[in-house]
């Protein structure tokens, strides 16, 4: 079921704008910094149109954005697709009732929140984040939707960093642009 949905020719472009960090936030993590290509317009335009037109969007009622550059992408993608999006954020930034989940990251762990009241009026989910690596932060996400019985039409991302294997973990379609 995991298959990816889109490549372009131009990700070699997209992949010599992203800047590798060494032993960043710890020791023996490489982290793939997308920040540059949201400096280039046409770089980020042709993503969140690649994004966008898989099916994983196009079939759900609505867009949920990991935090926080998961947000950048699922904005563009939500507003191209004219669908409501919706937000899922580490700890203390969300008021209301919440859904939380805790998770494991490769250098650490955290939790993630959804508001209750954002998800009532949608049945079948996109899940947009900017990279894969253990796939801990989408479990996360998507134990919270499993649990609110909806369906996740797949996971849109940026970076799969595909030796971590987090897409093995996932019961859903994934869509990744750049595979390392």
């Amino acid at each position: 079921m995991n298959t990816d949905i889109s490549t372009s020719t131009n990700n070699q472009e997209i992949k010599k704008l992203i800047k590798n960090y060494p032993d960043f936030p710890k020791k023996g993590i490489i982290y793939k910094d997308i920040l540059p290509v949201l400096m280039n317009p046409e770089a980020f335009k042709s993503l969140i149109e690649r994004m966008a037109s898989t099916n994983i969007c196009k079939e759900s009622d609505a867009i949920i954005g990991i935090d926080a550059r998961g947000f950048l992408f699922a904005s563009g993608i939500a507003l191209k697709l004219d669908k409501p999006i919706i937000v899922a954020r580490k700890p203390g930034k969300l008021p209301g009732q919440l859904y939380t989940k805790a998770y494991k990251l490769e250098y650490g762990k955290s939790s993630l929140s959804i508001q209750k009241d954002a998800l009532i009026n949608f049945k079948r989910l996109a899940i947009i984040d900017d990279l894969l690596a253990t796939g801990g932060t989408v479990e996360s996400v998507s134990d919270i939707l499993s649990s609110e019985k909806k369906q996740i039409t797949g996971l849109c991302v940026v970076i799969e960093l595909s030796h971590l294997k987090g897409r093995e973990k996932l019961p859903f379609k994934v869509s990744s642009q750049i595979k390392y």
